[in-house]
């Protein structure tokens, strides 16, 4: 019976050991938080950028009907309308071989 008796002191010495250290760390969070001032002002209120106006209209996606154009050139004869004869290409090396010698 004894050793029951000595379990119970020490867990009430254990039970009042941590009620003081609860008290006192909660005595010094509340000072500390007194003087630093911190939850004086009050949180600031989160902003959020306005959303962009799409506008889409249809008939403005559309594109416009252009008018032609037209340039009348009355000193420009037929000739100078024609096209001027192409050049013609080089002959490849590939070509040249095929081609029967001219002796």
């Amino acid at each position: 019976m004894s050793e029951e008796a000595e379990s119970t002191g020490g867990s009430l010495k254990s039970i009042l050991i941590g009620l003081a250290s609860t008290i006192a760390l909660g005595v010094g969070g509340y000072v500390t938080k007194q003087l630093t001032g911190e939850g004086d002002e009050p949180a600031p209120a989160a902003t959020t950028a306005a959303a962009p106006v799409i506008n889409i209209n249809q008939a403005a996606a559309a594109p416009a009907p252009v008018a032609k154009t037209i340039i009348v050139n009355k000193t420009a004869g037929p000739a100078a309308q024609a096209a001027p004869a192409p050049k013609p290409k080089p002959k490849t090396a590939k070509e040249e071989l095929e081609e029967a010698p001219k002796w």
